[in-house]
């Protein structure tokens, strides 16, 4: 099977001019771009969810059991960053350790990732703007916020069905429209939301830190109930496969490797250092949350921080936490909307997708085609279908690429074990089969029908392979004059 050789991604890397893509990005900025992923809504409420019914106060264990194990494929792909710092991530990755079959899979893996997350992120964002809005007595016609699958109970009881999610539609035009003006403009919004949503998490944690009642931490681990995963230790382990989804989403910073000043010393960097300000965070959100409130007032409620919010005098303070809600929302979309358009770009680039997907813009320097294609689908997606379809395909296409990501340090350090790398992974083997048995253990860990989502996506990513990219590819062409001349 033909693969990338690392010398060639290495010289791609090193290229510039108008025909590339513009370096404008620190450290800071990608540990900016990697928080804005992981801290979303999923903190709110996974926190609550996993401590009623699987930890008790012990999900502050739950969450460092799943922050080790997301570091285990966090320091595959800072490796792998450094040593081919190009877009792409996971996809260039696999190009350059198991061939470009598998490259294709991952990179179709995570267009359905990248896909999917934006648009059921965009549909969560418009219902809590609907929730925000609502508190000041502005309301916007029910059929204008659900797919037109939805129906949708009115103050009267009648039944009428929904037409389009219009606020899911323009927040994702909205957040287009700035990744076209470039990736400078969108790390600076994105630093400024971010900014915003860790505030909140911050007054939060400071706040509710005074109204911690003691009691509440006994006992720190329940007893367990005897069923698997309900408390005990058995619970902090299903906790962890709970809560793990909310560290998801620093594998997106390996996309912007290619708009990286240094990225052997940046990428790293921001990979590593999101990772590790979120676990702070979430482990002390986790253990202000659950002192605040007994763990099993966090029991069936869709709004456990209102719960702990509602011990103290600060009762506004939950509409803060849904104003941060809103705000790490349209980061989410901004940094998912970034990673697909930069996977598109390297795929065309190797002629596995049509050249439309990197052509440049003359003065952003950005692939805008690819963004307004992108935009017109997702939007589409999130505006017409119900957020019930989507589901976990988002998780399951994330966590195959973890698994590529471990796969291929585990190839390369046996194959190309002299290769220069600026960061190396520490305790290869172990490491990395540790992040592949996590990873695997988490997907089949998912529904049945989440994995034949994916099985009917990666079908259909064969036959635009097998019908375009295979004949289109680069690499292939040149491969094949190669054996012609010999």
């Amino acid at each position: 099977m033909i693969r990338k050789s690392i010398a060639s991604l290495q010289q791609e890397a090193a290229q510039s001019g108008s025909n590339t893509l513009k370096r404008s990005l620190g450290g800071l900025n990608l540990i900016a771009i990697g928080i804005g992923v992981i801290i979303g809504a999923g903190l709110f409420s996974l926190t609550g969810i996993a401590a009623a019914n699987n930890t008790g106060p012990a999900v502050i264990l739950s969450f460092i059991l799943a922050a080790v194990g997301c570091a285990f494929s966090a320091l595959c792909y800072a490796e792998m960053a450094s040593m081919v710092p190009v877009a792409g991530s996971a996809y260039t990755y696999a190009y350059a350790t198991l061939g470009e079959l598998w490259a294709w899979i991952i990179g179709w893996d995570l267009v359905l990732e990248y896909s999917v997350g934006a648009s059921t992120v965009a549909i969560s964002w418009s219902r809590y703007l609907v929730k925000f809005l609502s508190t000041y007595n502005i309301h916007i016609p029910p059929q204008l916020v659900a797919s037109p699958f939805e129906k949708i109970k009115l103050a009267d009881h009648s039944i009428v069905h929904g037409f389009i999610n219009l606020p899911a539609v323009l927040i994702i035009v909205a957040i287009t429209s700035i990744i076209i003006r470039g990736t400078k403009s969108s790390a600076l919004f994105n630093a400024i939301v971010v900014a915003l949503k860790v505030g909140v998490v911050l007054v939060f944690i400071a706040l509710g830190w005074k109204y911690i009642q003691p009691e509440n931490y006994k006992p720190f681990i329940p007893a367990n109930t005897g069923e698997f995963g309900s408390f005990g230790w058995s619970g902090i382990l299903r906790g962890a496969g709970v809560v793990f989804f909310v560290f998801i989403g620093f594998d997106i910073v390996a996309t912007m490797a290619q708009e990286t000043r240094n990225p052997k010393k940046n990428m790293p960097i921001g990979i590593l250092g999101s990772l590790i300000v979120c676990t702070i965070l979430f482990v002390l959100f986790g253990y202000v949350m659950t002192g605040m409130a007994h763990y099993t007032e966090f029991k069936d409620n869709p709004a456990p921080v209102a719960v702990a919010i509602a011990h103290t005098p600060y009762k506004n303070l939950f509409l803060a936490v849904i104003g941060a809600i809103l705000v790490g929302y349209t980061s989410v979309i901004l940094v998912d909307l970034l990673g697909q358009s930069r996977v598109f770009y390297s795929m065309s680039k190797d002629g596995l997708l049509p050249p439309v997907f990197s052509q440049l813009h003359k003065r952003f320097a950005t692939p805008f085609k690819s963004n307004i294609v992108l935009c017109i689908f997702i939007s589409l997606f999130a505006g017409l279908v119900p957020i019930s379809v989507v589901g976990e395909m988002c998780s399951i296409g994330t966590l195959l690429a973890f698994v590529m990501v471990c796969l291929g340090i585990l190839i390369l350090r046996k194959k190309q074990p002299d290769i220069p790398r600026a960061f190396k992974t520490p305790w290869v083997p172990v490491v990395p089969i540790l992040g592949i048995i996590t990873c695997l253990v988490m997907m089949f860990s998912l529904p049945l029908d989440t994995w034949i989502r994916l099985i009917v996506w990666l079908l259909l990513g064969f036959i635009v392979y097998f019908g375009y990219g295979k004949k289109n590819s680069k690499l292939g062409a040149y491969a094949t004059t190669q054996k012609n001349e010999q």
